[in-house]
């Protein structure tokens, strides 16, 4: 599983993905091996890295156009929304000492550049290579093909698949446990930590289909369909057996977002985190997940019998006649 993507990153995939006008323009140089270096956004930052070269007057963007643009030897310089080619044929001047792990020129320019004026730096390589590749705050994402792409989105479907249905397991597990009051910290953190992994697989897959553009809907449909509920069962477990019952604050995905994707395969790393008894302490839960999939039943009912139970328990086995006491409880 990969680091998450930034907002703005995420922003930059979806620019750059197949089928749009930047994209073909990209498959476009490619094809006719002349490479291009262009700057995503204009502004004084960029106006001083630019040496020479000639300003275009309203000139649309359009891949043909950049495409043809890019036969010349120097860089080209896209505005902010990309919808206008700004300057072309231009000698970019970064600062030759800042660091840079590229080797070829074009790339390392790029890197620079895009450390020098915070804008999105697009570097495509000459024929031979056939690379290309973005630079933006400090990331380096290199524009795979659809093939690439697609075939590493179904790999990642089927693991969520398999992921997903190991979290049903432990869910069925949990449930068992709770009807015979033998749960123990162990069990409840295997299935959060299983959810916290199908939502971080969740997270790779959507980065997947968003650099695939419009050919990811049937893969984003599946994963969507896969990922349904896992939010709400993580939530209402951790708030069942939590030490304390917070209705505001952080979630429990919240609460382990600073753990390492791979310490969330340790259970004790993941109940330490969350605060938890250790691993063999027996615990109890409030009734709150059981209470969740009872139908129609009102939050602020639900509220009222896990506030006078406090226990799952005692919850099962009250009389009508204790039941009747709790507040918002009727004969119905």
């Amino acid at each position: 599983m990969t680091a998450r993507p930034a907002p703005d990153q995420i922003e930059i995939l979806r620019r750059l993905a197949p089928g749009t006008e930047i994209r073909n323009a990209v498959d476009m140089i490619l094809r006719q091996g002349t490479g291009a270096l262009v700057v995503l956004g204009n502004g004084a930052s960029v106006e001083a890295m630019c040496s020479g070269g000639f300003f275009l007057d309203d000139a649309a963007f359009t891949a043909q156009r950049l495409a043809e643009l890019s036969k010349m030897d120097g860089g080209i310089v896209v505005d902010d929304d990309s919808e206008y080619i700004v300057r072309a044929n231009v000698h970019f001047i970064p600062d030759p000492d800042l660091a840079t792990n590229e080797t070829g020129t074009r790339f390392r320019t790029a890197e620079r550049l895009s450390q020098q004026t915070d804008r999105p730096i697009l570097a495509v390589s000459e024929e031979g290579r056939s690379i290309a590749v973005v630079y933006w705050r400090g990331i380096r994402r290199e524009l795979r093909p659809p093939p690439v792409l697609e075939a590493e989105a179904n790999q990642r479907l089927i693991s969520l698949e398999r992921l997903r249905r190991r979290l049903q397991e432990a869910e069925d597990r949990l449930t068992r446990s709770e009807v015979d009051d033998v749960v123990v910290v162990r069990d409840v953190a295997l299935l959060l930590l299983r959810a916290a992994l199908v939502q971080r697989l969740y997270a790779d897959v959507e980065r997947t289909v968003i650099e695939l553009g419009g050919e990811g809907q049937l893969i984003s449909l599946q994963a969507a369909d896969l990922i349904e509920g896992v939010s709400d069962l993580a939530e209402t477990v951790y708030q069942d057996y939590s030490k304390r019952r917070s209705r505001k604050g952080k979630s429990v995905f919240d609460r382990l977002e600073a753990v390492p994707t791979e310490d969330l395969y340790v259970a004790s790393r993941v109940a330490a985190a969350l605060g938890m008894d250790p691993l063999d302490a027996a615990v109890r839960p409030r009734g709150i997940r059981a209470l969740s999939r009872v139908p129609r039943l009102p939050d602020a009912v639900k509220d009222s019998l896990i506030g006078h139970f406090k226990d799952f328990q005692r919850l099962v086995h009250a009389q009508v006649s204790e039941l009747g006491k709790v507040e918002g409880v009727g004969a119905a």
